[in-house]
C-alpha cells in the first residue's frame, strides 16, 4: 500500500478493452509523515474511491490483486486506488488530509 497525491486526470481516446470507461488519475507518492514527494509519478486506476485532484489516496500497486478488484484476468493492469485518505497517524503525529 502507498499512500499518494492525485495530481492529475488522465484521458485516452484509444485504450485496452478491459480499460474502457475506467478513471484513470496521474498520482505522486508521499511519505506519510511528512507529505513530500516520496517516489515516481505513477497512472492509478480509480473504479470506486471518486477521487478528484488534491485527494490524498491509498494506493494498491500490484498487478494481481489489482485485476481482481476490478474482476479481469487480462489487462494491463498495475495500480488502483483503494480509498481516499482522511487522516494518517504516524509516529504520534495525527495528520488530517480532509
Amino acid at each position: 500500500m502507498i499512500i499518494a497525491k492525485v495530481i492529475g486526470n488522465v484521458w485516452a481516446t484509444s485504450k485496452h478493452c478491459d480499460l474502457e470507461g475506467k478513471k484513470l488519475l496521474l498520482v505522486m507518492p508521499v511519505d506519510s509523515g511528512s507529505g513530500s514527494r516520496a517516489g515516481s509519478t505513477l497512472l492509478a486506476i480509480d473504479e470506486s474511491a471518486c477521487a478528484g485532484i488534491g485527494d490524498t489516496v491509498l494506493l494498491l500497486d500490484e498487478g494481481s490483486s489489482c485485476r481482481q478488484i476490478l474482476g479481469t484476468q487480462r489487462g494491463p493492469t498495475r495500480t488502483i486506488i483503494a480509498g481516499v485518505v482522511d487522516n494518517v497517524f504516524f509516529k504520534g503525529k495525527l495528520t488530517k488530509y480532509h
